[in-house]
Formats: structure tokens, sequence, C-alpha cells
């Protein structure tokens, strides 16, 4: 949970129970400060609307702490047909700091080699995103300032020796400024995921001309069939085309996100 600058009491609304279909699952949360600000969401449109409108009068004085119920039909212009009940839970000032750490979940770990054009886009698009995102390259003074809060930069030289130390369950993304790092990054994964079997993703920049180089190569340095298949080149969803560095993050990062559907 990021700082949200809330200097007095809080309304905590969490998403208790959901029943049939609903904007957003049980644990969701949104947090409201005293002076009506608002971190997170419980899934908008009329339902977070009044729960909105019931936190303040709870801010105000006007009513208690508990648990609601609403339900997702015609009352709240609102068709998932389902019901949502809501905990309604007064925060004082000083236990802002207690709940921040109570709501904090850890994202899926994403190593990122190389600080070019498209690694840039892809620590953009992931900032508000699930994950711990670790962007490594080899290259001194390469890492632009004023980096979001799940970004942690590190300098490795040389770059695949980072590998051996990446958490279990990282998602790996080479696309560093040379190919020769490139396949030494994924020499190093395939070696790990060998050793361990806890690297559950590797994905690789480049074109299936590039990739054709690099499996020649690859099991010439005695990588099997099996393993090589493994690795995801080109990077992204099939189908959506475009080299725009943007472009390419969007669907780098699209493709993570279905990657990590299968890890939890």
């Amino acid at each position: 949970m990021a700082d949200d600058g809330f200097q007095g009491p809080a309304v905590l609304v969490t998403v208790a129970r959901v029943e049939g279909s609903g904007p957003r699952e049980p644990g969701a949360w949104m947090l409201v400060g005293a002076n009506f600000d608002v971190v997170g969401t419980i899934g908008g449109g009329r339902l977070e609307f009044d729960a909105l409108a019931l936190a303040r009068d709870m801010l105000a004085g006007r009513s208690s702490p508990g648990t609601h119920r609403y339900a997702l039909g015609p009352s709240l212009g609102q068709c998932c047909g389902g019901v949502v009940f809501l905990q309604f839970e007064h925060v004082p000032a000083a236990e802002l700091a207690a709940l921040r750490a109570r709501l904090a979940v850890p994202g899926t770990p994403l190593a990122l080699f190389g600080g070019g054009h498209v690694g840039r886009a892809i620590v953009r698009a992931c900032a508000e995103l699930p994950f711990a995102l670790t962007w490594i390259d080899s290259r001194d003074e390469i890492f632009p300032t004023g980096l979001p809060a799940n970004v942690r930069c590190e300098h490795s030289d040389p770059v695949q020796s980072a590998v051996r130390d990446l958490a279990p369950g990282t998602l790996v993304l080479a696309m560093s400024f040379s190919h020769a790092e490139d396949l030494d990054i994924v020499a190093a994964c395939l070696q790990r995921r060998r050793e361990r079997g806890d690297l559950p993703f590797i994905g690789l920049i480049g074109s299936a001309t590039k990739w054709a180089t690099f499996r020649h190569r690859l099991e010439r340095r005695g990588f099997a069939e099996s393993e090589l298949d493994g690795v995801h080149c080109p990077i992204g969803i099939p189908g959506i085309g475009g080299k725009e560095p943007a472009v390419i993050a969007a669907s780098a990062v699209a493709q993570l996100l279905l990657a990590r559907s299968t890890t939890h």
C-alpha cells in the first residue's frame, strides 16, 4: 500500500463475501480518509458510490462499523446479479501505519534484464500492477530516476550472474542491449530451471529468426529441445502487431499477467 498522505482517521471498506457475481473478489479493499481521499477500490459503480457515502457518514459520526449487504440488481443499477457483503472498519490515525503493513501484499517477482526503450516502457506499464519488479542491467547509470514503488534496480556485471539470486517463482524477461548478453541470460535461466525448476516464465525479446539462431546456440551448450520449448520468443500476445516500445510492453505485460495467473 503506497503512502496515501492520510493524516486523520479513516474507514477501511473490505469485500467480506460475495454470493454469485460481483465486481471484486473477497479481500478487495478501499480506504476512505477523513479529508475524503480514497485509496483502492471495491469495484466502482453504484456499489462503490454507496459505500463511499456510508464511509463518510461513519467518519462524521452518523453511522457505526459493521457489515452491510448489497444486492447487485436493479436497485443499484448494476446487473452483476450477485450479492456483496462489505465490512466497514473505523481506523484511528494512530493505527494507519499498522494498517499499511496489514494490507501490503507482495507482488509476483519479475526480473527485467535491460534498460532500453522497451524495458522502460515495461516498467511504466507495471507501475500499478501486482509485480515486484527487479530491473537489471550491466551498464552503470542506465536507470532513470523517479521509478515506481514496486521497482528495484540492480547493476550486475556479468549480467547473467543476477539469475542465481532471483527469488523462487520469478518471471523473467530478457531484453538487454546485447544479443550476447541475452543469450547468456537465457542460458543461465535454463540452467537454473534445470537445477531448481523455480523460474516459471522465461521470455526473450526478438524475432523468430533471432530465436532460431539462439536455439541452435543453446543446443550446442547442451540444452534439450524440451527445455528450449519453454522459452517464449517472440514475447507478447500473438496477434498484437506494432513495434513501438509501448505496444510491445503492453503485449508482453499482458502475457506476464496470464503467466502470473497460472502460478497463483
